[in-house]
């Protein structure tokens, strides 16, 4: 009997949600503690877009349309509790706005009021996204290999 173990990256999603003239972020209630991009793991079976919708909803109460991929972030770093690999969708929203699931809050700010405590990478995907909607230019995979190769 085989007993290798692997242990492979999990993947997750995370969504910049564009809702009424800004981005949502929750408030983790679990740690890490801070405020975060709605977002969460990939269930077996499920495709990273179904995923994305299903923890939009979660987190957020709001129904999302999922209308871009910003890119797939991947650095082992990340996330201190363990390798993940992130699909980050940008998404707009309808519906009313509240904390669900593992968010404490839930508030929509403006891309030049960002919290000091974003959790994981996602100060970094802003900065991504803020170029983006700035300049229409998306990171690329060299752009990643220099940012992330020590």
């Amino acid at each position: 009997m085989n007993s290798l173990k692997y242990k492979n990256p999990l993947p997750t999603v995370d969504l910049i949600v564009e809702y009424r003239n800004g981005i949502v972020l929750i408030e983790r209630k679990f740690i890490p503690y801070g405020w975060a991009l709605p977002g969460g793991f990939v269930d077996e079976g499920e495709t990273l877009e179904r995923a994305a919708i299903r923890e939009a909803k979660e987190e957020t109460n709001l129904d999302v349309s999922l209308i871009d991929l910003l890119y797939i972030y991947s650095n082992p770093l990340r996330d201190k509790r363990k390798h993940t690999i992130s699909a980050v969708f940008i998404a707009k929203a309808e519906g009313e706005l509240s904390a669900a699931d593992d968010a404490k809050n839930a508030k929509i700010i403006n891309l030049n009021d960002l919290p000091d405590n974003l959790c994981f990478d996602h100060l970094e995907i802003l900065k991504d996204y803020i170029q983006y909607k700035n300049t229409g230019m998306k990171p690329t995979p060299q752009e990643m290999l220099k940012r992330h190769t020590p």
